[in-house]
């Protein structure tokens, strides 16, 4: 039996007035997410979060049966273990974002510190590019990084900060929540907030004056200003779901979070070089050629970062096209080569959107009866009059032998 599980990041969203009250997936073409809908069991998720925060690589945490109100660190303990930034369970890892904040129009053209009249005006840093981004984060190390605080580059605007036996009780804000608003009650608060407040307020004033950022400014684009700390957490050891669940397996993900689940839960992570940028027919090629190494593969795929953070519509609903087209396609047609093999795909909404997980799962070739006119989609979903699953427990039915 071979196992693959899809899981669509951010592509769940609200009826949009621009497509006529429908939502980028009921107003894509979806064939092949589709049939797995028809023939298979298509329901809603429940993700058992209460009391956690939320975070990049919640949802998948849960995907792979870990509990997240016991096992999810936060995301930026998952991007350190893609990244091999290695450290202790004393020490807290945060995820170091390059942001662009301005002053708010009225007051003034100057930021003295950051605070009231301080807006964010790009969770991206216009969307910086990795080569940037490395020689700004390489800088602010270079002046703020010490014994117990160090910088780690990853890739465009996402890079950790590790605090060596910091603290982990500071309350902070994921930027994609306050953008075009003023930053003053985002700003971490609690305990060890203090600390982290003056290295960004340090940080901007690097970041500022960087050479780096004239020249963007000069060519039209964004700087990237300052640094936003957030998605912390402390390393947490998870037990194997490759020893739980008698099988091998990796996961096909250019996404740091995504790669570091696999790796805690025990999955071998696929070169990035395989995966061409993250290329959807590269990961559908790729995750193949895995199974003749073993026989689970967890797929990560989402939107590109312009489309998910941009307001063109129809550009989601050609990306939800191009991922049925280019890796759920692909993914049955070579599956249908293997023999016998259980396909889940897992739909939920991008940061900011509110909004239950979705799922299709279903055997085989997808024979059996049918649900004609059925399609992947929110609503039908919703419709499909299944009581919602656990996520944390549908691992269970998808590695059972029976």
């Amino acid at each position: 039996m071979k196992y693959v599980i899809v899981h669509a990041g951010g592509m769940a969203h609200h009826p949009q007035e621009e497509l006529g009250g429908r939502t980028p997936l009921q107003a894509a073409a979806t064939p092949h997410l589709d049939r797995l809908a028809q023939s298979g069991e298509l329901g809603q998720l429940m993700i058992p979060a209460d009391g956690v925060h939320q975070g990049g690589g919640l949802v998948g945490t849960a995907i792979l049966g870990y509990d997240p109100k016991k096992f999810y660190p936060g995301p930026g303990p998952l991007e350190a273990a893609s990244l091999g930034v290695s450290g202790t369970e004393q020490d807290v890892v945060f995820r170091c974002t390059m942001v662009t904040v301005v002053p708010e129009s009225g007051k003034g053209g100057e930021i003295k510190k950051l605070g009231q009249h301080v807006i964010l005006d790009d969770a991206t840093a216009g969307l910086i590019e990795t080569e940037e981004a490395r020689e700004l984060i390489e800088a602010i190390n270079e002046q703020l990084g010490s014994e117990t605080i160090q910088f780690y580059p990853g890739a465009g605007h996402r890079h950790l900060m590790v605090w060596v036996k910091g603290k982990p009780r500071a309350i902070c804000t994921d930027p994609q929540t306050i953008l075009g608003q003023s930053i003053a009650e985002a700003l971490p608060k609690g305990d060890g907030a203090d600390i982290l407040r003056q290295l960004m307020d340090a940080a901007y004033f690097i970041l500022r004056d960087h050479p780096l950022n004239e020249e963007r400014i000069a060519a039209g684009k964004k700087p990237a200003n300052c640094i936003w700390l957030w998605g912390e957490g402390r390393a947490v050891t998870w037990p194997s779901l490759v020893e739980k669940y008698q099988v091998t397996g990796a996961v096909v993900a250019t996404n740091d979070v995504h790669r570091g689940l696999g790796i805690c839960a025990g999955l071998d992570a696929v070169d990035l070089d395989r995966l061409a940028g993250g290329d959807l027919q590269a990961k559908a090629t790729v995750a193949l050629e895995e199974f003749a190494k073993g026989d689970f593969v967890y797929v990560h795929a989402k939107l590109a970062d312009e489309v998910i953070h941009g307001t063109d519509i129809k550009a989601k609903v050609q990306g939800v096209e191009e991922f049925d087209r280019h890796l759920v396609g692909p993914l049955f047609e070579g599956l249908s080569t293997l023999g016998p093999y259980r396909f889940l795909v897992i739909c939920d909404h991008t940061a900011g959107i509110e909004g239950p997980a979705f799922y299709a799962f279903g055997e085989g070739g997808g024979k059996g009866s049918e649900v004609v006119g059925r399609r992947f989609t929110e609503a039908d979903a919703l419709a499909a009059n299944m009581p919602t699953r656990d996520a944390t427990k549908f691992v269970i039915k998808f590695f059972s032998k029976s």
